[in-house]
């Protein structure tokens, strides 16, 4: 052996390779976590850079007669149909010379201070240009953007939503664990399918199992999109967040759609009474390899523009299924971080992401979500895993169930509202029982493959679909399409429910179903309190007042002492 990497003879007078001498601190290294991760460097001319791209177009605006006519170094004969949608739809055309003469310094110092209310920024943010925006917004760092977005949610009431999802797609498990979600205390629950053909079931389930555990948790079933405006047309489900919108008109073509085609798509969901939001995220326009060597935060700013164009309450953005781009660059996390404060810019409601896993190591994916928990925003996970990751059919979170008492802990440990709240297991495991039989009785009287008693039992002690029995795939699909078929609407569940003994889940479901004809809760930011009287809850009645210490949302009084009951504390007196 050397020192170095010179070769050495072998003994037969041949020479033999060396490996160089290592670090042992660099081999150490070398098996962390975060070493899985895929890293790349910045390479804007293809859009590989999060924010900030040379290829940027400068801010600029030019109305005339009330038109736009020149935006962002475009004249309107060079509009693509992006920024014909966006000029004509989404900027309040009497404030956009105003908006756009403001040097976005001073924006983003308004931004920050707590001087300078919500409402003053939304009027001038609301006039702006995709350029614009992200020109203001590239002028924060990080934790001035946490600033910004406690200042700039729409609702003052911070909230959570979750993913319930069942690699075998169990009904009994999907209810089972759909009611601890609620009971946990997120007030939005999202399912999707391994098999597409059984979203009817477990839409019906899920919707049946959040009832349970809270009065108006709302529910999604994210499967194609005439069977999700079906299902919730006929009360399986209250809301919508799937359909995406893009950053570039090609991906937008690839998608074999248009920002018009997108906004009569939400006009149904919405004249039916359905909650509606978009989806969007940094990374789907590289991802497509179309994203005309712009930054990742200026392409989303036009995705933003698009939906607030489209007249639709709010976004799902924040990286999303596309979260591995952005935080493979520079700054991702960040840019991340800023997408979801333009969404507030836009006076629009923000589900900020935290949902698909990006990342081998635990530090960073705590680290990801920490300006959206520190900050506050309308729903801080748009899909935290209330089972474990190997069910979740939304390809995996950053948190998912085995992280509920260290995500408490965390709450606790701040003081900061994240969205969910202890529990104890004597109560979880009363709830996920009711949820259970509550489907099995509606399985027996529409004449469904019965769910045994084995089945019930296993859903209300599972951890996962690794602890149910087997169900037949194939009577169930056959079940489903005759639920389809059949017409089964949400009234008529209502009746079931209430007849087989389940007056209370019964009840809940009704208050949905009444929300849905009131149209309330698809203001902007729209949730039910969950207090048992379905009162609404949104940037209407509760609109974000933060302006510094002692406003705006604190957690204190009876929530901050809930906060505190972690089920392993002690009594210092007991030691």
């Amino acid at each position: 052996m050397t020192d170095d990497d010179t070769p050495v003879a072998d003994g037969s007078g041949e020479l033999e390779e060396t490996a160089p001498k290592r670090s042992k601190r660099f081999e150490a290294l070398d098996e962390r976590a975060v070493t899985e991760d895929g890293f790349v460097n910045e390479w804007p001319e293809v859009g590989f850079v999060a924010m900030e791209s040379p290829n940027d177009p400068d801010p600029s605006i030019t109305v005339e007669d009330g038109e736009i006519v020149e935006m962002d170094g475009k004249d309107r004969a060079e509009f693509d149909f992006i920024d014909r949608f966006i000029a004509d739809y989404a900027i309040n055309v009497e404030k956009a010379e105003e908006a756009m003469a403001t040097d976005s310094e001073q924006v983003a110092r308004d931004l920050v201070d707590i001087n300078v209310p919500r409402e003053d920024i939304v009027e001038l943010t609301t006039a702006m240009t995709p350029a614009k925006l992200s020109e203001v917004v590239n002028h924060l760092d990080t934790a001035e953007i946490i600033m910004a977005m406690k200042k700039m949610r729409t609702r003052r009431t911070p909230g959570n939503q979750c993913h319930v999802t069942s690699v075998e797609d169990n009904v009994a498990q999907i209810a089972a664990d759909a009611a601890e979600a609620a009971l946990r205390g997120f007030f939005e629950i999202e399912n999707t399918v391994g098999v597409a053909r059984m979203a009817p079931l477990t839409a019906l389930a899920q919707q049946i199992g959040a009832q349970c555990g809270r009065g108006g948790v709302i529910t999604q079933c994210a499967v194609e999109e005439a069977t999700e405006l079906e299902l919730g047309m006929r009360g399986m489900t209250g809301y919508a967040e799937t359909v995406s919108v893009y950053g570039t008109e090609d991906v937008f073509k690839d998608g074999d759609d248009t920002p018009w085609s997108k906004a009569f798509l939400a006009s149904g969901y919405a004249s039916r009474g359905l909650k509606m939001r978009y989806t969007s995220g940094a990374g789907s326009e590289l991802n497509m390899g179309q994203a005309e060597g712009k930054s990742m935060l200026y392409l989303e700013s036009r995705c933003i523009l698009v939906t607030k164009g489209c007249g639709v309450q709010g976004l799902q953005n924040g990286g999303i299924s596309c979260i591995a781009i952005p935080t493979s660059v520079p700054a991702g996390v960040k840019e991340v971080a800023a997408e979801n404060l333009i969404t507030m810019m836009a006076d629009l409601e923000v589900a900020s992401g935290n949902d698909q896993t990006f990342t081998h190591s635990d530090k960073r994916r705590t680290a990801r979500m920490m300006p959206q928990f520190l900050a506050g925003t309308d729903f801080i996970f748009s899909g935290y895993s209330a089972v474990p990751n190997y069910d979740n059919m939304f390809a995996g979170s950053t948190f998912d169930s085995y992280d509920f008492d260290e995500y408490n802990i965390m709450q606790r440990d701040l003081q900061v509202e994240g969205g969910t709240k202890p529990v104890d297991e004597e109560t979880v495991l009363e709830y996920r029982e009711r949820a259970a039989k509550a489907v099995q009785s509606v399985f027996e009287e529409l004449g469904f493959p019965p769910i045994s008693d084995e089945e019930v039992e296993a859903a209300v002690y599972a951890n996962g679909s690794k602890d149910m029995p087997e169900r037949s795939t194939a009577e169930d699909i056959k079940a489903a399409e005759e639920m389809m078929e059949e017409g089964l609407n949400g009234a008529e569940l209502v009746k079931i429910l209430a007849d087989n003994g389940f007056e209370e889940i019964a009840e809940n479901l009704l208050g949905i179903l009444k929300g849905r004809v009131a149209g309330d809760y698809i203001q902007t930011s729209g949730i039910f309190e969950g207090d048992g009287d379905f009162d609404v809850v949104s940037a209407v009645n509760d609109p974000n007042d933060y302006q510094g210490p002692g406003t705006g949302h604190r957690l204190e009084g009876e929530d901050w002492e809930e906060k505190k009951e972690v089920r392993f504390a002690v009594d210092p007196e007991d030691i």
